[in-house]
């Protein structure tokens, strides 16, 4: 089958949705109706098939469920007919099958789930047609260097004179070339992110961890100096780390991990396999996807899913634990306890050697302290403390708060004898043990009594 011509320079995009439920495509149309955009309904595979096959059109975006043909086999018809055709699934359910089913066959381009984020639908729009634009843009430059170097070959007799102003032409096109291979990439960084995005909207606000722990991962790659293709795999794992959770119930989802029950511990483990296995098929993903796979891995062999072993784990997988858990151990989505940062960069010191690469711990915690503004565990002035080595005059440098999160003491709190016994009591009554951040005064200047 030929493959009709895409929109021509000028044109609006055309976008195909497709949808058995008459309700959803008429809310769709009127979400695109004030869009630069050429809008084409379909309510069947059926339909949207007769209707490629007489139009190009830029994007299908269909619905998973659909009566005779469902959305993953329509994808995949268009792939195969019309792989400029850019592919987006629409669903209601969380089913891993059918997703997995569009990635392998479909090789879709984006995931959206229904009820849908207005603004995030067209922000996923807009980048795939972006996306789309600078394939085709990609294409062009290079049909335009192949006519290039035809003309060079028939002038060949003229080359002597046009040498420098050809070799320059050539050069401009180099560049056009590499900056727009470099807008592809970047494209794709940029695609993982938002698709990141819309998985974390069936988490609570505050159990939303991938724009967290993509800054964090940044953040580091800066500060360790990676290179441009090392960083660009770390962000793409941060992005999609737990994509293999999208099948769990959303009480699981939003559950700590040390009260999962048996058979929901299994599943647990195995989400970073789910995730490598959704992703492997992409063929920029791969490298990130190794490091998804292996980024439960612990640095005394305990960890899951191949029980690696020290240097065996790759050194990705080692940081990206590292980011993972300092900001899940904050969301509450390990222990029940949510922790603050520094209790959380404590936790992280305590288990070196054992979950954690024992020689990332402190350059890690240094990351932590000159990138965020909440960290004072790095801070020579602090001191962590249990109640009953609390000493009066001292500074508390951290809100104190309860197990339950009940905020006991503020910060900047000054601690006295009375305050240190109360404490001691809440702590006792309460079966918990607090860790205390204080500052101490400067110790007055030397004494005289050199006996004392």
């Amino acid at each position: 089958m030929e493959e009709l011509q895409p929109t021509e320079p000028g044109q609006r995009p055309s976008l195909l949705l497709v949808d058995d439920e008459e309700s959803i495509l008429n809310s769709l149309r009127r979400l695109l109706r004030s869009q630069p955009y050429e809008v084409l309904l379909a309510d069947s595979g059926a339909r949207a098939l007769e209707i490629l096959a007489q139009r190009p059109v830029d994007l299908v975006m269909s619905d998973a469920r659909m009566p005779d043909m469902d959305g993953a086999t329509l994808l995949a018809r268009v792939r195969e007919g019309y792989p400029a055709t850019r592919r987006i699934l629409l669903t209601g359910y969380a089913d891993l099958s059918t997703i997995v089913k569009a990635v392998n066959e479909g090789q879709i381009h984006q995931y959206l789930s229904k009820p849908w984020n207005d603004e995030e639908l067209l922000l996923i729009l807009r980048q795939t047609l972006e996306y789309q634009h600078a394939e085709r843009e990609l294409k062009r430059l290079q049909q335009l260097v192949l006519e290039q170097n035809r003309q060079l070959k028939v002038s060949n007799a003229e080359l002597e004179k046009r040498v420098a102003s050809r070799t320059a032409e050539l050069q401009q096109t180099a560049d056009m070339l590499d900056l727009a291979y470099e807008e592809l990439k970047h494209s794709y960084v940029t695609g993982t992110e938002v698709f990141s995005l819309l998985a974390n909207l069936r988490l609570p606000a505050d159990k939303q961890t991938n724009r967290k722990i993509i800054e964090l991962v940044r953040a580091c790659c800066a500060s360790y100096g990676l290179d441009e293709t090392a960083s660009r795999d770390l962000t793409m794992a941060a992005a999609l780390y737990n994509i293999g959770k999208l099948s769990w119930s959303d009480a699981m989802l939003a559950a700590p991990a040390e009260l999962l029950r048996h058979a929901d511990q299994e599943r647990y483990r195995a989400y970073p396999s789910q995730s490598e296995s959704l992703l492997m098929t992409l063929e920029p993903m791969q490298d990130a996807a190794r490091l998804i796979l292996h980024h439960q891995e612990r640095w005394d062999g305990s960890g899951f899913p191949q029980h690696l072993r020290g240097e065996a784990i790759p050194w990705g997988a080692r940081l990206l634990k590292l980011v993972v858990d300092f900001i899940e151990l904050q969301c509450g989505l390990i222990l029940e306890r949510r922790m603050n940062s520094d209790e959380a960069l404590l936790f992280i010191r305590k288990y070196a050697g054992r979950l954690y690469d024992p020689n990332m711990v402190e350059g890690f915690v240094r990351v932590c302290a000159a990138y965020l503004n909440d960290v004072t565990v790095d801070d020579p002035t602090v001191r962590v403390l249990g109640t009953r080595d609390l000493q009066a005059g001292m500074v508390l440098r951290r809100n104190l708060n309860a197990d339950n999160g009940m905020l006991l003491l503020n910060a900047g709190k000054v601690i006295s004898e009375p305050l240190v016994q109360k404490l001691i009591a809440f702590e006792a009554m309460e079966g918990g043990h607090y860790s205390i951040f204080v500052s101490v005064p400067e110790a007055p200047g030397p004494s005289l009594d050199i006996g004392h």
